[in-house]
């Protein structure tokens, strides 16, 4: 690494968005500006490059007002997601069902955690799952209902040590929560984040669990407050973005 790399030091950049439309073009745009390229030597398409923030905040005042983002039409750019997608996403989130290939989903974390022992016997390996007994998501909903809202304890936690093991391990790691000015807010934190293909499905379903929440709580909708380090656009989505935001002569370079 030269010297005028190591000197540059870290670049966080923090957005405030009215929507979750919004939100993803900023964050697009500031991507192009900001963004750090890299090889990828581990995780998602071991090889190719990414471009990345070094650290972002982004702050979203009205999540509800446009869920999903807005394609200019005749643009010919493919839509990331749809309202049909993320409808069906909400169920990955609220359900503890999976598929034999998948170690874990989103909604086992929440709604049905469950810790993987492995064991040897006579040489073999024995696989089994110990449940916790612990759906999170009506619990924080019990905690505002029967003890107030004046807590720092209502989290909902989708990372395990564990998942250092994986190959591929949950991007979203925290659903932190707190019921302030009337209205329940999501703070989310993401270890690593497809801005192109995973932003818009992942927020948009979230927001729908918040809007669960807040009416089962008895409260108004707040916002979204979501931060990562490794949010970013992979190779193949770095056009569309300059295509997007109308950004066709940034250049994107190594560091």
């Amino acid at each position: 690494m030269s010297e005028k790399v190591r000197e540059k030091g870290l670049k966080p950049v923090y957005i405030e968005a009215f929507d979750l439309d919004d939100a993803w073009f900023q964050c697009l745009v500031e991507i192009l500006e900001h963004g750090y390229v890299y090889k990828i030597d581990r995780g998602s398409y071991v090889g190719q490059h990414r471009l990345e923030f070094d650290f972002i905040t982004v702050r979203v005042k009205n999540p509800a007002h446009q869920i999903i983002p807005i394609i200019p039409e005749g643009s010919g750019i493919p839509a990331p997601t749809s309202m049909d997608y993320i409808k069906q996403y909400l169920q990955y989130l609220l359900t503890s069902s999976k598929t034999e290939t998948e170690d874990y989903t989103y909604g086992e974390r929440l709604v049905d955690p469950k810790i993987k022992i492995v064991e040897e016997h006579n040489g073999r390996r024995m696989e089994k799952e110990m449940p916790l007994q612990c759906n999170q998501i009506e619990e924080v909903i019990k905690i505002y209902k029967t003890q107030g809202f004046g807590t720092n304890q209502a989290i909902m936690e989708i990372g395990m040590p564990s998942d250092l093991k994986l190959a591929d391990p949950p991007c979203l790691r925290l659903i932190d929560t707190r019921v302030r000015y009337g209205k329940l807010h999501f703070f989310l934190y993401f270890r690593s984040w497809d801005l192109w293909g995973g932003f818009p499905s992942n927020l948009g379903g979230l927001e729908l669990v918040k809007q669960y929440m807040a009416d089962e709580i008895g409260v108004g909708n707040g916002e979204i407050v979501a931060c990562s380090k490794g949010l970013h656009l992979y190779e193949y989505a770095w056009e569309l973005a300059k295509q997007r935001t109308h950004k066709s002569d940034v250049e994107i370079k190594s560091a």
